[in-house]
């Protein structure tokens, strides 16, 4: 699966992509006050594995189309990854919505699969078959993703904020280089740790592909203000996730 120089190296594995289509509902709920949803309900799940602080990192990622300022973009609702270290400092500088998880992701032949779990819940399930290979666009592509940076205020004061939020501007050029169709059914399964299933709920799966990239430009900047008064109701969230927990576990509705 890898294509880097050396056999056994996996930190040149390509990206699995998923798309799929949610309730358009859903993803207005989903979203706090400032940020809208794109033109399609589209929700996209990432498994990846990148050298990160000098070893491998196995990811998951869940965005949603949205736009910010009239900009479009995706909002990350999460990334999951198996390296510790990497998840408070993200948290911290740039409002990287990171949190633990253990991530099963491997090819063998045309065979690909990804299995997500977080406190013990498998949330996440995929295994298909590479069905053909696709000539990409010879151009580059640019992408933005929405995250979102904020601090409470110390002692936890409703309402009061210690820095209130502002939303993260991740501008990415990239060249896609490959691109593999996959054959094969995404599979989101009841998890109070991620309440994917439950929030963003599948109702039509768009595409299923491997794709491997050269990334070329990663900037990342302050686009601006949330409002920190309707905001406050989003603040709360499950661990270093965006989704809408309770003291920083589930709310009793996703149990």
């Amino acid at each position: 699966m890898g294509v880097g120089n050396q056999t056994g190296d996996i930190t040149g594995w390509p990206k699995l992509v998923i798309k799929y289509r949610t309730e358009p509902e859903k993803l207005v709920a989903i979203l706090p006050p400032g940020l809208h949803p794109g033109s399609e309900p589209i929700v996209t799940i990432g498994v990846y594995c990148v050298p990160v602080l000098g070893e491998p990192e196995y990811g998951i990622s869940t965005r949603v189309q949205a736009t910010y300022n009239g900009i479009t973009g995706d909002y990350s609702l999460g990334i999951g990854i198996d390296q510790e270290a990497a998840i408070f400092s993200s948290q911290e500088i740039n409002g990287q919505p990171k949190f633990p998880c253990a991530i099963r992701y491997f090819r063998i032949g045309n065979s690909v699969e990804a299995i997500a779990t977080h406190q013990g819940y498998t949330f996440l399930k995929f295994c298909g078959q590479v069905i053909r290979n696709k000539n990409p666009k010879k151009e580059d592509l640019e992408h933005n993703e929405w995250w979102i940076k904020y601090s409470r205020a110390i002692g936890g004061h409703q309402g009061k904020w210690d820095y209130p939020p502002h939303v993260v501007k991740v501008r990415q050029i990239s060249n896609e280089v490959l691109i593999e169709d996959l054959e094969g059914e995404l599979i989101l399964l009841d998890s109070p740790w991620d309440p994917i299933k439950e929030l963003l709920p599948l109702k039509e799966q768009i595409s299923a592909q491997l794709i491997t990239s050269i990334h070329k430009l990663r900037e990342i900047s302050n686009a601006g203000p949330l409002d920190p008064e309707s905001f406050w109701a989003f603040a709360d969230t499950i661990g270093g996730s965006r989704w809408p927990g309770f003291r920083g576990g589930p709310r009793k509705s996703t149990m």
